[in-house]
């Protein structure tokens, strides 16, 4: 090693501070903050390159796909800050994360700061000192391949947005946005809900009743009906999702109605009961693997109800204080270091008999796995207790590091093992007579001797191995009723009676119930992960982005952990599946992600890959079909009214409309404006409620026409309440001017402009056009309401209520209000307190702070995290800082803060540049000017 300073860079502070603490004193450790480079807004391209090759992607399709990259504004002042580091340096070691986009950090990097000292790429998986050391001695150079492989998802993800999205601007929305992986994510998300409208309930009875043996000492158990004679008895799992029974014939199960059901209560309350066949079986289960990031944000949302998001940033912060390791992995094995960390804790705090002979050997089911190439585990070569980390993690770290160190040390330990023991009771009665109609009418005849067997199981661990550690949660059934479900729970450790075949045993508490079967569920975060990584579609390490994506364009909303689509969901969905089927195939999408794996092996050749996705040529490697460039091209005209309506039933139709949905009747009585008669349709309803008869029930409980409220004391004129087209608000109703007969037209037109135009005033989102109030009315009609004055330039404030919500407004100045009540009640000085703030997008002003992290050390002034138009940030009132991606307002200290709030001090002004410098386009060699 050279005696000179060493330059390494990282892509966070907190890693960086933390490494530095490692390297001592003869080596720089600089953070990059993320990207320094990404490809531009065509907006935001020099002049002379808008009508070039560029100035549609900022990727020039027509020669190699080569994309131009910018410096990103406010990353202009760390390069020259790393540049100037590395003029003194004598070496630069490119430390980012081992994955594809941290080798594509690394490789802007290289390309942006010109090294002229030697470079090597320093890569490890977790941030401890031996691990910081191991890594100081075993670099190498950049992977171009990774490189490839990262650019060329860049590349297709702005392909497929730029092109895509602007159809769905004109046939849906504006603003709306379609990706690789989003839109199929919300197609398996609105799939999920097209089956719940689908679904059809059924209703159906069981027995159940509790046995005993002879012996006092030995436990009494429950037990279901299953069979009658030689036909098993429907359970929630024999009916389809249309509601009809499945089988035919002998082997359709036997259909109890509440009638059936009680009518066999009845005939085998008393019976004699035996015996009928008992058995027995050894119980072995195996730990789950290590997490991979997959597995962590499913188990973490069951356990800890945490989304993925919040999960892989409070993972993030996690492996940056050298806590966990690298948490974006496919991968389950993990190191032999690890794997005698996990066995030696395991045999101490659970005893050796705990830990098997050998080590456990997990292997990845995914054969693209390659990130990382270890999975998520405590950090070091000796792992820390939870206990040993109590005092210095709380929240969802202490919660997320003790989860993920369970994980680790169970799955180096014992299979749990015991007993399950499967008994069947039966009693042979005669056949009861049934009502007339009834569903079981296809069973046993009326006086028939018949066989009723009643099934119970149970399982007795003996050894428990390592669910002393851990044990892992699971996902809801489909098929499974509320009974079923709690019955399967209860059954998980129940231990079953001393038993022999022909043992009498008595009976007692026999009941019908009644149940009636549950539409599929709805995803949560953690069955969406899952089934997006069963399909093979998308990185594990993206999920949390896709879900959080999906989300904030409003495709997707959460009740408690479901995801339930909005309509808006519907309509792109249905304009995607009938216009780029291809696009959202479930397969297709899986073979893109194979294909973008394989040039990551160096199997296949971006440019001819990206050729055939793009342009659909014969010659080139990648997607089979038609390219993208001629499918969006023949799209032919799209019905964008058909595209947007979703038929309820019963001749009602709902329609996704440019200020929400809303519900349409035709073939009825047309409205007081000769219209069909439409209805808003509520927020907080989800699709699968929406049916017929709630339709109906809107369209009449909301009104029609002019709603009458009264009359406005102060002028007389009548108040009303409207639907309009932009949604419910009042109005006052003027008298019609009275203009002289022998006006000419220009002239009446010219009088009607000039006369009085009545007030109108949207309802607030708290307010319903039902309930609407003369009062309320009223106090919206004298809006804007005049605050008060500047005292410093003499504009006069005034609070409104606008198209974005509440504002306040002063001169072109506006301000957002931090909620519909504040319109009325803010106070001049609550008003000069807001404008003080700096502005922040659509005037938006500061939101009730998330956290309160202390005082300042060089403003005085209290420290908050707030929520803002884009993102998270802290702020001491004079300065903001936005939040790094890897950090959270739950996970970020005071001290990380302070720091956050002084790089951004330290910043000079930046002036807003005539045009961006930007870094040449990437040729597959190297990059040119």
């Amino acid at each position: 090693m050279s005696a000179g300073r060493k330059l390494v860079i990282v892509e966070s502070p907190a890693k960086a501070r933390t490494i530095a603490g490692y390297l001592g004193d003869g080596f720089d450790v600089e953070a990059s903050v993320g990207h320094i480079r990404d490809l531009p807004q065509p907006s935001e391209l020099p002049a002379e390159m808008k009508k070039g090759p560029f100035g549609k992607f900022a990727v020039d399709v027509d020669n190699g796909f080569a994309p131009y990259y910018v410096v990103d504004s406010d990353k202009k002042k760390k390069v020259t800050e790393l540049k100037r580091l590395l003029k003194d340096a004598d070496e630069l070691y490119l430390a980012t994360d081992e994955d594809r986009e941290g080798e594509a950090i690394a490789w802007h990097l290289l390309q942006e700061l010109k090294p002229k000292v030697p470079v090597k790429r320093m890569v490890f998986h977790e941030i401890t000192r031996e691990a910081i050391t191991r890594a100081l001695e075993n670099t190498r150079e950049l992977d171009d391949r990774l490189v490839d492989a990262q650019e060329t998802r860049r590349i297709l993800d702005r392909l497929y947005g730029y092109e895509v999205s602007p159809v769905l601007w004109r046939k849906v929305r504006q603003g709306l946005s379609a990706g690789r992986v989003q839109s199929v994510a919300t197609r398996l998300v609105v799939e999920r809900e097209r089956e719940r409208m689908a679904f059809r309930a059924a209703d159906y009875w069981d027995l159940t009743a509790t046995f005993a043996v002879a012996d006092d000492d030995e436990p009494s158990f429950g037990a279901r009906l299953v069979q009658l004679g030689e036909r098993r008895v429907a359970a929630g799992r024999d009916f389809g999702d249309d509601g009809v029974l499945k089988g035919s014939g002998a082997s359709r199960p036997v259909h109890l109605d509440e009638g059936a059901a009680q009518a066999w209560v009845s005939a085998l309350d008393g019976a004699g009961y035996a015996v009928r066949s008992l058995e027995t079986k050894p119980y072995t289960r195996r730990p789950a693997a290590p997490f991979t990031t997959s597995t962590l944000q499913q188990e973490a949302s069951r356990k800890l109800r945490m989304s993925s998001r919040q999960t892989m940033r409070t993972a993030q912060t996690l492996y940056e204080n050298g806590y966990i390791t690298y948490m974006r992995t496919d991968s389950p094995t993990l190191s032999t270091q690890a794997v005698d960390a996990a066995r030696r804790q395991a045999a101490e705090l659970y005893g050796a008999d705990h830990v098997p002979d050998a080590p456990r050997v997990y292997a990845s089911k995914n054969k693209g796995a390659q990130e990382a190439h270890e999975a998520i585990r405590p950090a070091g070569d000796d792992f820390r207790t939870p206990a040993q980390v109590a005092r210095e993690l709380s929240g969802d770290q202490f919660r997320l590091y003790e989860l993920i160190w369970k994980r680790t040390v169970a799955s180096q330990m014992a299979d749990a093992r015991g007993s399950t023991a499967s008994v069947r009771i039966a009693a042979t009665v005669p056949a009861p007579a049934l009502p007339a109609g009834s569903t079981a009418a296809d069973g046993p005849s009326a006086g028939a001797p018949t066989d009723a067997l009643f099934a119970a199981s149970g399982t007795v661990i003996t050894f428990r191995g390592f669910l002393a550690a851990y044990e892992e949660g699971r996902d809801v059934d489909r098929y499974a009723s509320d009974a079923e479900g709690k019955a399967a729970e209860s059954a998980k450790e129940t231990r079953l009676p001393q038993m022999a075949e022909g043992d009498p045993v008595t009976e007692s508490d026999l009941t019908a119930d009644g149940h009636r079967t549950s539409p599929p569920p709805r995803y949560t975060e953690a069955s969406l992960v899952k089934a997006l990584e069963e399909r093979g579609i998308g990185r594990p390490s993206t999920y949390a982005a896709t879900i959080s994506v999906i989300q904030d364009r409003g495709y997707v909303t959460s009740r408690g952990q479901a995801l339930v689509p909005s309509w808006l969901a519907f309509a792109v969905t249905r304009l995607l599946e009938e216009n780029f089927d291809r696009l959202v195939d479930y397969d297709f999408t899986a073979s893109m992600e194979e294909d973008l794996d394989a040039i990551a092996a160096g199997q296949k050749d971006r440019v001819d890959w990206l050729t055939r996705f793009y342009f659909g040529s014969e010659a080139a490697e990648g997607p089979d079909g038609d390219g993208l460039r001629e499918l969006v091209a023949n799209l032919g005209e799209i019905d964008a009214r058909e595209v947007n309506s979703i038929e309820i039933g019963d001749g009602i139709t709902l329609r996704v409309g440019r200020y929400g949905p809303y519900i349409e009747e035709s073939g009825g009585e047309p409205g007081p404006d000769g219209n069909p008669r439409r209805a808003s349709v509520p927020d907080d309803l989800a699709p699968d409620e929406l049916t017929a008869e709630k339709a109906r029930e809107l369209l009449e409980t909301q009104p029609e026409g002019d709603l009458v409220l009264g009359t406005d004391p102060a002028t007389g004129t009548t108040i009303v309440a409207k639907n309009g087209r932009y949604g419910p608000y009042v109005t006052e109703l003027l008298p019609e001017p009275e203009l002289d007969p022998g006006l000419s037209a220009a002239a009446r037109k010219r009088a009607l402009a000039a006369a009085p135009k009545p007030r109108t005033g949207s309802l607030l989102k708290s307010q319903q056009l039902q309930t609407i109030t003369l009062d309320e009315a009223l106090q919206l009609l004298s809006l804007p309401r005049v605050v008060g004055t500047d005292p410093e330039s003499g504009a006069e404030i005034t609070a409104q209520n606008g198209r974005y919500g509440p504002y306040l407004k002063k001169g072109t100045d506006s301000r957002t209000l931090p909620s519909e009540e504040a319109i009325f009640t803010t106070t001049l000085e609550e008003a000069l307190a807001i404008y003080a703030q700096p502005k922040r997008g659509r005037g938006a002003t500061a939101t009730p702070p998330l956290r309160e992290l202390g005082e300042d050390p060089t403003s005085g002034k209290p420290i908050v995290v707030k929520d803002g138009r884009f993102g998270a940030y802290v702020t001491d009132g004079e300065t903001n800082r936005t939040l790094p991606r890897d950090t959270t307002p739950e996970s970020i200290t005071r001290e990380q803060a302070v720091e956050l709030l002084a790089e951004k001090r330290a910043s000079a002004p930046k002036k807003k540049p005539a045009a961006r410098k930007a870094a040449a386009p990437r040729k597959k060699a190297a990059a040119k000017k």
